[in-house]
Parts: structure tokens; sequence; C-alpha cells
């Protein structure tokens, strides 16, 4: 709250003592009624700063007194002259109403939920074909883990670039130009598959497509964060949602392109298009750069954004944090690469069954970040992510031990919803303090989307010596020492749920 300050009266008159008697009594009843919190006896949200202004003491408008805190004690002396008396701002205090958000906001909040959205059924296309690329490049469990780890070596290299590209051009033209990297790559590796036949072409595009993926992923976060910051609720899960639907889709077109026998690089190139254009239009609704992002200062040197991603890397709580996102990821990314594979190879269903298998994790997921941020604003992250955490090792132990398919099947939709909190969230955490959100958030996307470099490959060769499906039981006995971070996800400087505090 901004101090509001007046000079003092100057002159010593027993006229301007006895007035000084009567401002010291109202402001002695001010402070009384602010530390019971108000007559009703509840502590508003600015209980610890105690203002009297010129319209609290009726025609004396040259005397403001700021007090802050409970000092009953504190004495007004009439002889004392009081130059400039400030209200402390070194804590935030909440209005007592919340004003709506701009159109520039909501607006930016809706092309947000659509870049997530085609990010997500850029993936999700590729995800739902992956059985079908196996098959046309006849590849061994190991061979195609390998392959995939292509895609995450791109994401890997866009990481550590991305937040200062995202600081310096915005996120909206981050957002943009990674969308043509994806487009290009989705093209590359669908014809490579069905065309060329060939692994390296397919390799090639997957690391354009991860490159591209990875960058759009830094930046979307950013400006998700940002969005979430000024709506003031929780939001970021709802993102992730739509990433989630985005993955829904492309899993159903993937599977319908499967039982209809729709080549590969005609599916995907049909996607890259609907993917390129989407984006390039959606990032035009963000916020502007430099104006709402008090984060990116236009007149930052290069110099100055190098020195602030290396002082990133040495935070504890980022680090921690990225641990626990590498973690989620892995939960995450072992159900999108290998859960339809583990299910045709385990379970004897056709590429079409497995398709809809992944498809059904992903429902879960989706409806987990949905309903994830009511229970995010009502009872903090820490509760919410133990728990989510305890439905994935239920879900995923369920997915590979179960003896009967449907059992199996609840197992995966268990496992969406148990996985479905812990990336956003994470990412959300990592962007807290927004001035240095962009170089957080990519400190964490590194370190996070190291679980997708390794995480194919060695679940790949688990997989020659166990099978697919009982390879992915890593995934449980991952998920439960990460219990012991979740509590480095609380807002700092904050009493969970924070985003409720700025509600009526």
């Amino acid at each position: 709250m901004p101090a509001i300050t007046r000079d003092a009266v100057d002159r010593d008159t027993p006229a301007t003592r006895a007035t000084s008697s009567r401002v010291a009594g109202r402001c002695a009843a001010a402070v009384i009624v602010a530390s019971c919190g108000g007559p009703s006896g509840r502590t508003n949200a600015s209980s610890h700063h105690a203002l009297v202004t010129p319209t609290a003491v009726r025609g004396l408008p040259v005397v403001v007194v700021a007090l802050s805190g409970v000092r009953s004690s504190q004495e007004i002396t009439p002889k004392k002259r009081i130059r400039r008396v400030s209200a402390p701002t070194s804590r935030a205090v909440a209005p007592a109403t919340t004003s709506p958000p701009s159109r520039a906001v909501l607006l930016a909040r809706n092309g947000v939920a659509v870049t997530f959205t085609l990010n997500g059924l850029a993936v999700g296309s590729w995800f739902s074909r992956v059985p079908a690329v196996r098959e046309a490049l006849d590849l061994s469990a190991g061979r195609l883990g390998l392959l995939l780890l292509a895609m995450s070596v791109g994401a890997l290299l866009a990481m550590p670039t991305s937040g200062l590209l995202a600081q310096r051009l915005g996120a909206a033209r981050t957002v943009t130009l990674a969308s043509v990297l994806v487009a290009v790559g989705l093209t590359v590796a669908g014809l490579g598959a069905t065309m060329a036949g060939s692994f390296a072409v397919v390799a090639l595009g997957l690391v354009a497509f991860g490159y591209g993926s990875g960058a759009c992923d830094v930046a979307m976060n950013v400006e998700g964060a940002a969005v979430e910051r000024r709506l003031r609720r929780t939001v970021m899960p709802r993102f992730h949602a739509a990433w989630s639907l985005g993955s829904v889709a492309g899993a159903a077109l993937g599977a319908g392109a499967a039982r209809f026998d729709v080549s590969v690089g005609a599916h995907l190139v049909g996607v890259a298009v609907v993917v390129l254009i989407g984006t390039a239009l959606a990032a035009r609704t963000f916020l502007p750069l430099g104006g709402d992002h008090a984060g990116d200062p236009a007149d930052a040197t290069p110099a100055a954004r190098r020195r602030a991603q290396l002082a990133a890397w040495r935070e504890p709580r980022t680090l921690l944090i990225g641990l626990f996102v590498l973690v989620a990821a892995f939960t995450e990314g072992a159900a999108n690469d290998w859960l339809a594979v583990a299910f045709v190879d385990g379970r004897d269903l056709s590429e079409a069954a497995g398709a809809a298998v992944f498809g059904v994790f992903v429902v879960g997921m989706t409806i987990g970040r949905t309903a994830g941020t009511v229970a995010l604003d009502r009872w903090g992250r820490v509760p919410v992510l133990s728990g989510t955490i305890g439905l994935a090792v239920v879900g995923a132990s369920l997915a590979v031990l179960a003896g009967s398919g449907p059992v199996a099947i609840v197992g995966v939709a268990l496992w969406g919803l148990g996985a479905s909190l812990g990336f956003p969230v994470g990412m959300s955490a990592a962007a807290d303090e927004e001035a240095h959100a962009p170089v957080r958030v990519s400190v964490v996307a590194v370190i996070g989307y190291t679980a997708f470099l390794g995480g194919p490959p060695l679940l790949g060769l688990l997989g020659d010596e166990v099978g697919t499906l009982r390879a992915l039981l890593v995934v449980p006995l991952l998920l439960l020492p990460t219990l012991l971070l979740v509590r480095v996800l609380r807002p700092p400087h904050a009493v969970e749920p924070a985003p409720s505090a700025h509600k009526n």
C-alpha cells in the first residue's frame, strides 16, 4: 500500500495541544481496532498497517499518522515536529476487493490456452503414431528408444537458451519461431518414416521437433505464469489441461489414422500445418513485452541476462524444484513414450487399441488438471501434490501388474490423474517471482527434460531384458522418494494456498 504523508503542524499553542490530544486518542482507538481485526473481530488483509488519514480525523486535513503493527503504548507528542511518517511497504497487502481482469489479460489467457492445446496436439499426434513408425522402420525396443532419444536431445538443446530468448524477444515471438521448427520437424519425421524409410531422416526431424517444442514449452509457461499472476488465481494446471486436451485430440487422430490406414507422413504433415497457423495467431494475443512483463527488462544487456541465468543455477530452491519436475516429467514421459507400445506388446492389443489406451491416460491427466486448480486454491500445493503422487504410484502399479485388462485400464486412468499436476505446478513454482521467471523456468526445464533425454533409452534397454510392460515399474519406484521434495514447492514468503489470499 503506498504511504500517504503530510507535513505536520509546526506551532505549539493551547489549541494545537488540545487538538493533538484528540488525535492521539483517535489514533489509539484505530490501533486497538486494527489489532482486533475491526468491529467484527476478524483480521483483514491490511490489519498490520493501521493508517489514520485526513478523512479519519474530520476537520484536521493536515495530520496523517501511519502505524505498523500493534503499538498500543506509542504516544503522539504534541511538541514533537513530525515531518514524514510512511507506512512500511515491505509486505504486499491484498486489496479488499479485486477488480476484474482487463480485456488484454483475458485475451492473453485464451491465447496461452490455444498455444498449449496446439503443442499438445503436435506431441500427441507423434506419440500415437510411434507403433506405426516402429513397424515402418522395423525397430527393436532398444533402437526405438534411441530414436525417441533424438526428440529429447532437441528439447534439451533448446532449454538452456530458451529462457534468455524469451527475455530478449518476448514470449510471443519465441513461441512463433518455435512453432516453425515444430512444423518442420513433424513434416520431416513423418515423410522420413513413410517415404524415405530412413532412421536418420526421422531422427533429424525429431531433433528439430524437440527443439521447437522445448523452446515453446519454456516460453508458453513463462507467459502462462504472468497471466496467472494477473488473474490472481491458479490457472497454470488448466493451461496444461489444454495441452492434455490437445494430446487427446492428437491421440484420437492417430487412432483414427491407424484404423483407416492413413500414412504417418500424410497425417503428420496435416497436423504441422494446423499447429503452425494456429500458434502464430494465438501468440498475437500475448501480453506486450516490457509492459506487463516486469521480469523482462527491455534494456537488460546480454551479459546481465547471462549472469542472471548462471545465478539461477546456484539457487537451492530452483534446483530442488527442477529435481521434482524431473521425476514428474519421467512419470508423464514414460507413458507418452511407452504406454501404447507396452500394451501392444505386453497385452497383445492392436495398434489402434494401444493408441486408445494412451488416450485414457491423457483423459485422466486432463481431468486432474482441470479439477486440480480448485483443490490447489483450497488446500495448497503440498497436500494436493502429495495425494496425486500417491495416485500415480497406485495407478502405474496396477497398469503393469493387474491380471485383467479392465483393471489395468483403471490403473492407466489413475496414473494419468496422479501425473497431472506435478509438471505444471513445478513450472508455476519456478515462476513465483516474476522478475526471475524466465531464467528459473529455463533452469527447471533443463533439469526436467533430462528425464525425456534419459528415460526413453533406459526404458528401451530395460524393456529388451524384462519386456516393455514390466519396465514401466520404474515409475512408481521413482515417485515414492519424490514425496520428500513436495514441500519445496510452497510459495516463498506466503502461506498456502497462495492464490486464495486474493479472493474475497
